[in-house]
Parts: C-alpha cells; structure tokens; sequence
C-alpha cells in the first residue's frame, strides 16, 4: 500500500511559496511549505512518499548542498530545482548531480503542475517497485513466523503484508494467547519503520499516573520523585512504532489523552507547555470487542474509531485446528533445540489428543505443551481423561475439515480448481467451506 503522495516546497520567499502552493492544491496535489533546507531534511527520509521542489538560493544550506544530501538519503528520490534568470550554469551542474528537472524564474503555474505531476508519476512507480520487492523478499519470513497454512493465517499475512509499509495505525483482535504481539512485530519489521524503534507498553494493571509518566514522558519537578528529564514511550517510538497491549483496559482519562496524540501528532511532557512532534505508528491490541465496549459506555467511541483504521483479526487456536500439527511441530523443534533434547517424536495419540483440545490458551497453551513434551515431564498434550475421546462423527468432520481447508489454500482459495482435486461438485464443497468457516 502507497500512501498518497505529496510535494514538499522548499522555498524561502513568502509570496512565491503561498503561490506554488496555491497551484498545486488547485491541481489537486498535496503540499508542504517550508522556508529552508534544514526545515526540509527534518521531513525527509529514504522512503519519503512524495518530492522535492526547491529554489537554488536559500538561507542557510542552499538548493544544491539540499540535492546532495537528498541524493545521498534517496538517490531514487525526485528533486527540481528552481533557479533565478541567470542560473543556467548552476541549473546544469544540479542536472548532473542527480536532479529531476529544472525551472528559471519566472515561470508559469500550468507549466510547475505539469512538472511536478510527471515527477509524482515516476515516485510512485518506484515505491510501487519497491514495495512489491519488499511483500516479495519478506512473504517467506512472514510465513516461517505466523505459521498456519488455514485461509484465517493467509488472510493475516496478506493484510500486513499490504499495510506494513504504509503510515497506518492498526487496530489487532484477538483472544488471549492468539499472538497480537507478534503480528505488531511483523508490522514493524516488515515496514519501513524496521530499524527505527519498537516500543511495547501493555495498559493493564498499571495505575493512571504511572501510564500517564510512562506514555508521556515527564520534566523534572512534574511530580514527586521526578528528579530528572524522562522521554515517554510516544516520543522514543518516534519513526518506528509503538504497540499498546490491552488497550482496552487504559483509564478514560489517558484516552482522551492518546486521541489527542492520533488527532495531532503532538505530545506534551508532564509538567511542560511545550508540543513535541510525533510520528510514529500506533499498533493497538485488544482481547475484547471495543466496539461493544464503546456501546457501553467503557471505552470511548471516537478513539476507537480512530484506532480502527486498519483492523486484523486473530482466529483462536479451535477455529483453525487445521494449523495445530504445524505449529506444535516448530514449537517442539524449538524446545528440543533451546534445552538441548533430541526431539521427541508425534505419535498419532498424541497428535489426535492435540487436534481434540479446545486450547483456550491458544498459541501460548500449545507452545507450553511442547516445551513439556520436549522436556519428557509428561504434559506433551492434554490428558484424555480431561478430554473425552471425540465421537465417530466429530473425528470424521476433523479429518474432512483439515483436507479441505489444505486443499483449499493450496489451490490458493479457488474453490472450482479445489472442487477439482477432491473430486467433489463445488455446491457440496462451498456448502462445506461454510460449515467449517473456512469461507
């Protein structure tokens, strides 16, 4: 996913930058102002969604020092140039030093428009490119950390493939154990914001005060015990991301305090007048229904709304039994690897006792009872006399429900081709899609 793209307008003269500004939001095309290189450079990085227009003479830094430095962030990175009646020498050497065009002073609106859209035209090509090698180089990754071969997992990591290189804050359901962390992770790994930092902060069980310190920061002197300066979570995840667990369970009061942050983009350290700017993504994870919540009257409408802009949605562990072998297989490999064990084999019994349990622990109950299996103390599944053996007619519905849902990702989801291979009519097989929920 491409964010829309934008031009940044980098020119120090009041009237001429309130007039190419004007030009361009006639034409439809977003726009930032500023009034020097440094200004600009704050805004700027590798994968900056947009260009650069700037004027040759500035104060401080000028035109070309500013196309040197951006050529050496993005080389891929459009730059024009614009000089005064004269500059034809210095408009050349900017050519060859790696800008996308050049305008003399004075010049038309119609013919900066038309520049700048061609310019836009190739930054989107080359971020569309790079954002295909990028779901290219990091599918395979994806798939060796949320393992799962159900429809349920390949909706997963097809929609944080499509959204992790986007500016987008994520909403993530799921149940307890069903791996919203991880997903937060291979949010942030897989997007731009990969070597920039992450910052996890779980909201429950943590006094209003002490989340509020925590979020925000504080100066010295805010409160009692605050002897020195402390930069919050919001302000060290700037440029990377910051994940908030059990977001459901933060204080009313911080979150009219998080909308405003969604809202504007701006901090406030307790005990400070000063707005800190903030960019970085928030990834939210909440085990219950914040929609349901916020009928309620427990947690406020508009921040979730705010919060669910993108919305991922973790299936438990029981409604995708088809992923149970796989996964207790790396998590057995993994055990037997970290305390030094030969790994223990997968007996049928074992396997058909795993398939049974409901796992209300999910991801997490599974993994426990493979570091148990791998360690030999007797807790590989869980115990069949906890778990009545399942009847003729439920064993039967497993066995059909795990053929056709990897038959069906197989055939990557077309129901004609996986009619096809399992030799039945497609209205029996779509009937049973929706009876297993694999639809």
């Amino acid at each position: 996913m491409i964010p829309q793209l934008q031009v940044l307008l980098v020119e120090d003269d009041f009237n001429v930058r309130l007039g190419c500004e004007q030009a361009m939001q006639l034409a439809g095309i977003p726009v930032t102002g500023v009034a020097s290189a440094e200004e600009a450079e704050r805004l700027l990085r590798p994968d900056f969604p947009g260009i650069v227009v700037t004027d040759m003479r500035l104060p401080g830094a000028d035109g070309m020092t500013l196309l040197k430095r951006i050529n050496a962030l993005d080389a891929n990175l459009p730059v024009i140039i614009i000089t005064g009646h004269g500059d034809v020498t210095l408009a050349v050497e900017a050519m060859r030093n790696g800008a996308y065009d050049f305008m003399q002073k004075p010049f038309s609106t119609a013919d900066l428009v038309e520049v700048v859209r061609r310019a836009l035209e190739k930054r989107a090509l080359v971020l569309e490119v790079e954002s295909l090698r990028r779901r290219l180089d990091h599918r395979d990754d994806l798939e060796s950390r949320l393992i799962g071969r159900s429809p349920q997992m390949a909706r997963v990591r097809q929609l944080i493939l499509d959204v992790a290189g986007a500016a987008v804050d994520v909403l993530i359901m799921g149940e307890t154990g069903t791996g919203k962390e991880m997903v937060a992770r291979c949010l942030h790994d897989l997007g731009h914001a990969g070597q920039d930092n992450y910052v996890a902060l779980n909201c429950g069980g943590m006094a209003e005060t002490l989340l509020d310190s925590e979020l925000f920061g504080h100066e010295p002197g805010a409160f009692t015990g605050a002897q020195k300066r402390r930069v919050g979570k919001i302000e060290f995840a700037k440029g990377g991301t910051l994940f908030l667990d059990e977001v459901e369970s933060m204080p009313m009061a911080m979150q009219i305090k998080l909308l405003r942050v969604l809202q504007e983009r701006v901090i406030e350290r307790l005990g400070s007048n000063q707005q800190i700017p903030v960019s970085c993504r928030v990834v939210a994870a909440s085990k219950e229904d914040l929609k349901q919540l916020s009928d309620q009257g427990k947690f406020r409408a508009d921040l979730y709304y705010r919060l669910n802009v993108v919305r991922i949605e973790l299936p438990p562990l029981r409604e995708r039994r088809e992923d149970i072998p796989a996964l207790y297989d790396e998590f057995l490999l993994q055990a037997a690897k970290r305390y030094n064990r030969p790994p223990p084999p997968l007996t049928p019994e074992t396997l058909r006792r795993l398939m049974a349990h409901d796992w209300p622990g999910n991801i997490r109950e599974l993994r426990n009872a493979a570091d148990c299996h791998a360690l030999g103390i007797g807790r590989e599944a869980p115990a069949s006399a906890a778990m009545p053996a399942p009847s003729l007619t439920e064993a039967v519905d497993n066995y059909e429900r795990l053929l056709i849902s990897d038959e069906f990702s197989r055939q990557a989801g077309n129901i004609a081709r996986t009619a096809e291979a399992l030799k039945i009519a497609r209205t029996t097989l779509h009937d049973k899609l929706k009876k297993y929920g694999l639809l």
